[in-house]
């Protein structure tokens, strides 16, 4: 490691005047820690999150959870709240990396780092989230802009998510059995709009597969997913798996997700 300052504030205005281009906020440490390890990154300083208790916890506002950005993914798979409104999120949360990684990663820093096989993005998309930041609202659909990409600024950190409750919903992972990382991961849900379908772990970054979407809602089935052909073109070749494999295996998923919300 190197040299760095650490910040330990403990309310989001303190954590916010604190946040610039050579300082960057430090939630669960799983992605930045490593990424600094290996000098990937050298930030200034360290913003700690970790004393901010206002970006902790999960309530039920009519028909949206909300989750806090502080909050584990352990969290978010043990609670009541989640298993009883969207169980499916619940699921994901449960099955993202090892324990170490559940206990100590936080939902906020998943979506702020952005990575374009984290599963946190998919859900985003899929449920139509909207990511609350300390100055504004951002729709989902706006929030991923590019590889480890978002729409926040240098200085803008996220307080929280809004979770529509769908009528039905479900992801399928097909995971990196080392890291746990998707593979490919697609999250299918269904509710007032119609049918939201989102990939991950396949390009740069979590997007909608709009035609598996508009199968959808012309019928709800796993048939109708299964049957569409996903081009390769934009979708990821690595040592892991081809683009041509991504590209079979997103309708596959998406069935096997449809199936399973419809179950």
């Amino acid at each position: 490691m190197y040299a760095f300052e650490l910040h330990q504030p403990t309310s989001v205005k303190d954590a916010v005047a604190l946040l610039g281009e050579e300082s960057r906020p430090l939630a669960g440490g799983q992605s930045l820690v490593a990424a600094m390890k290996l000098r990937l990154a050298a930030p200034g300083a360290l913003v700690d999150l970790g004393q901010i208790k206002e970006l902790r916890g999960i309530r039920r506002e009519g028909n949206t959870i909300v989750i806090g950005a502080g909050t584990t993914h352990a969290q978010v798979a043990a609670s009541p709240e989640v298993q009883k409104a969207i169980p499916a999120l619940a699921w994901l949360a449960g099955e993202i990396g090892d324990a170490q990684v559940r206990n100590m990663g936080t939902i906020g820093g998943s979506l702020a780092n952005n990575d374009p096989a984290a599963c946190y993005p998919a859900a985003v998309l899929a449920l139509n989230a909207r990511v609350q930041t300390d100055r504004r609202t951002i729709a989902a659909d706006d929030f991923i802009t590019g590889a480890f990409e978002t729409a926040l600024a240098s200085d803008e950190m996220i307080t929280a998510v809004h979770f529509p409750i769908p009528e039905r919903a479900a992801y399928i992972k097909f995971a990196n059995s080392a890291s746990r990382f998707a593979l490919v991961g697609v999250f299918v849900s269904k509710g007032e709009g119609g049918a939201r379908v989102a990939v991950t772990g396949s390009a740069s970054h979590a997007f909608r597969a709009t035609q598996i979407e508009a199968a959808l809602n012309a019928d709800f089935s796993p048939a109708a997913a299964k049957a569409v052909q996903m081009p390769a073109d934009d979708l990821n070749s690595d040592l892991h798996a081809s683009a041509a494999y991504r590209a079979h295996l997103i309708p596959v998923l998406a069935g096997r997700a449809v199936e399973k919300a419809l179950g």
